[in-house]
């Protein structure tokens, strides 16, 4: 299989793109692929709870968008086997200002999985089997970026009140990249997130996207659990913080979910 690289995006924030990204990349390394987390984050959230601090960040997406920096040159290894990142700092704050005049600043991200593509194609570099995009809580410039340059979009979304909403404006975007920038861009899934079984809207929510969305929602649900939270302060994801807990078991039931869609994918 080649490398399928995937947007984890939505422009709302606290919906658990960044626990998602993390703890997916975990769980599908765990499954035995080889994952590459990018985290196009000025938070840089995904690096810190993966263990990398900013001291360690010599090299980040932002220099890889910027400066053509080779993704190669700036990944690190996790403390989770098959599992690396390219970290994220605050200088991806500055991204907008700096492309603004680049006629081709849509297209930074896509020159640089290119790349990838052809050292990974000619044996310079070990293919991954999955890039996971951690984006920004926006519509920005960084995460037009991902969507130009990714196969597909992984949509978390929490099963709270106006989550429709917000998701409504994430379909026109990935519209307009699908009709000015990328045209094979497709809607990888949806991940409901933050699901409470006490509370009837989660389970109202969870039937409306289901109706909207059919078979691309996942079957999988992830649960509001407070290890889930607890684990970035950690430095650790969910899944070596506490294996056991119902987030951490959620997200391994994700993994195999998603590796059963994209076999399926290959197949038709």
């Amino acid at each position: 299989m080649s490398t399928r690289i995937i947007a984890v995006a939505n422009q709302k924030g606290g919906v658990g793109k960044t626990t998602t990204s993390i703890n997916l990349g975990t769980a599908l390394a765990a499954a035995g692929r080889r994952v590459l987390i990018i985290d196009f984050d000025a938070q840089g959230n995904a690096s810190t709870g993966l263990g990398i601090p900013p001291s360690e960040r010599e090299l980040t997406s932002y220099d890889v968008v910027i400066d053509k920096t080779p993704i190669q040159n700036a990944t690190k290894e996790t403390i989770i086997p098959r599992l690396f990142i390219v970290p994220g700092d605050e200088n991806l704050s500055g991204v907008e200002t700096k492309l603004s005049d680049d006629a081709r600043r849509s297209y930074r991200f896509r020159d640089a999985m290119d790349a990838y593509r052809r050292d990974a194609a000619s044996g310079v570099v070990e293919p991954y089997d999955f890039i996971l995009v951690d984006c920004p809580p926006s519509l920005s410039s960084l995460t037009i970026n991902a969507m130009t340059g990714c196969d597909a979009v992984l949509v978390p979304l929490q099963c709270e009140f106006f989550a429709m909403e917000g998701l409504s404006q994430l379909l026109r975007t990935v519209d307009v990249v699908r009709g000015a920038l990328n045209p094979d861009l497709e809607i990888q899934g949806v991940v409901l997130t933050m699901y409470d079984r006490r509370n009837a809207q989660s389970d109202q929510v969870a039937a409306d996207v289901r109706a909207f969305f059919g078979a691309k929602v996942y079957q999988t649900v992830i649960p509001r659990n407070v290890r889930l939270s607890e684990a970035p302060g950690f430095g650790k994801p969910a899944l070596l913080y506490d294996h056991k807990c119902p987030g951490s078991e959620a997200y391994i039931r994700l993994a195999s979910e998603l590796i059963q869609k994209e076999k399926e994918r290959v197949a038709a």
